[in-house]
């Protein structure tokens, strides 16, 4: 989907949606705003319920401060304007309140962006503004002032968050990111004391890869590759719907034929990907004029090492890294189904996956089919998409009980009696 050749109108509605959708902010609050060529600005509509809003009901304000529509503009608008006064590079405006991001601003402190790669360099620095009365001059002050000195991601106290960007797709991006990075860190403080990368290891994971791959153009589609085209969509749209992925982050890869496979293509959307976005690698070569995943040299090792494999998945879903980023284990024995669909779960010294592709490829079995990487990432496998999605949200759904369970006392795991009932119940190796 070509997001910025969309109308100002619909990218409002389209972005807003999201938001609502994934319980990011409620139907009364949060505004968006895009800021048009000829200086005007396209902004969401006050007292409109967020569920259910339209392009017709959106407000354009032009440039000489004239309004048109049939809504009140959102009445945040002097802090939108007094943004865009502040930094005339910014071209859209993000304002929402999500639970995790009140909380932070409840207690003043800005979501630790050095939990896992990537957050910092999305949301970049996070500033906090002073708090004012909604709509006020003075909180559009409070805020234009820390835009003014560089911050595009800004937490008000008392209130939620708000992010400047050069479109309004890359805003939604780090308020999703910057999202993220608070649960993790809320989930990760209630197991134990999180782990922050240092710089050293974040100016490390920075180095570039050599991902290069020739290309080769594919000249008929199969219909078991079609078929797995549609059905690795449905499944990469599930887990961007069920929050296991986030809109740039996640991938999924499924086994065509032989040493031939699917990807997800790099940086690009999760909630709209479709069947000809998906990056066909075959013999070492990719699809000509397609990006594959950065991840693409570790899937292929897999595919290589295990035979058996016939998806896998990378993701970064909260719960799950909460494990990641501290030194808890985790450890499956927790229902019948959790360890029978996860078995063990081992864990990696951060950089496994891209430093020792070859060892990590290595780690998996029958009775290790999944990964965890420290600070980076969950690596699922399975026998087909169906398994490795199963095992993921599995993962996730098995890490968040655990999480909720150590809030109400001691967590009791399945015993070694117990394990070997199920082993032989259920003919595991």
């Amino acid at each position: 989907m070509r997001f910025e050749l969309l109308h100002p109108a619909d990218q409002l509605v389209m972005i807003m949606q999201r938001i609502y959708q994934y319980g990011m902010t409620t139907t009364s609050g949060g505004n968006l705003s895009i800021r048009d060529e000829d200086g005007g600005v396209w902004i969401t509509p006050s007292g409109i319920d967020k569920g259910s809003l339209t392009r017709q009901d959106m407000i354009h304000i032009l440039p000489d401060g004239s309004a048109r529509g049939p809504h009140r503009p959102s009445v945040e608008l002097p802090l939108h304007l007094q943004i865009y006064s502040s930094r005339p590079d910014l071209r859209a405006v993000l304002h929402a309140h999500p639970p995790t991001m009140i909380a932070f601003s409840l207690v003043r402190r800005v979501p630790n962006l050095q939990l896992v790669p990537d957050v910092q360099q999305i949301c970049g620095e996070v500033g906090v503004a002073e708090y004012a009365v909604p709509g006020s001059e003075l909180l559009g002050q409070h805020i234009a002032r820390r835009f003014e000195e560089g911050y595009n991601t800004v937490l008000m106290e008392n209130h939620g968050c708000v992010i400047g960007a050069a479109d309004l797709f890359t805003a939604f991006m780090a308020f999703e990111t910057l999202d993220f990075s608070g649960r993790l860190e809320i989930d990760a403080l209630k197991l134990g004391q999180p782990r922050p990368l240092t710089k050293a290891q974040l100016a490390e994971y920075a180095k570039p890869r050599s991902n290069a791959m020739d290309e080769f153009i594919p000249r008929v589609a199969t219909s078991p590759e079609r078929a797995a085209r549609r059905d690795m969509c449905r499944f990469i749209h599930r887990s961007y719907d069920q929050r296991l992925f986030t809109s740039t982050q996640g991938t999924y890869s499924q086994r065509v034929a032989g040493s031939s496979f699917l990807i997800t293509p790099y940086n690009k959307d999760r909630k709209y990907l479709a069947p000809e976005d998906l990056v066909l690698i075959r013999d070492g070569l990719r699809q000509a004029g397609l990006t594959p995943s950065r991840s693409v040299r570790l899937h292929q090792a897999i595919y290589d090492a295990h035979p058996e494999v016939g998806s896998i998945l990378i993701a970064h879903a909260p719960s799950i890294m909460a494990f990641a980023v501290t030194d808890i284990p985790f450890d499956s024995r927790l229902i019948p189904e959790s360890y029978i669909a996860l078995r063990e779960v081992k864990k990696l010294p951060f950089l496994s996956s891209t430093a020792d592709i070859a060892g990590t490829a290595a780690a998996f079995s029958a009775r290790n089919p999944v990964i965890i990487v420290e600070n980076e990432c969950v690596i699922v496998t399975g026998k087909d998409l169906l398994n490795a999605f199963d095992r993921l949200e599995v993962l996730e759904f098995s890490a968040k009980a655990v999480i909720a369970a150590r809030e109400i006392g001691p967590v009791v795991q399945i015993d070694d009696a117990q394990v070997k009932e199920i082993e032989l119940a259920f003919k595991l190796e």
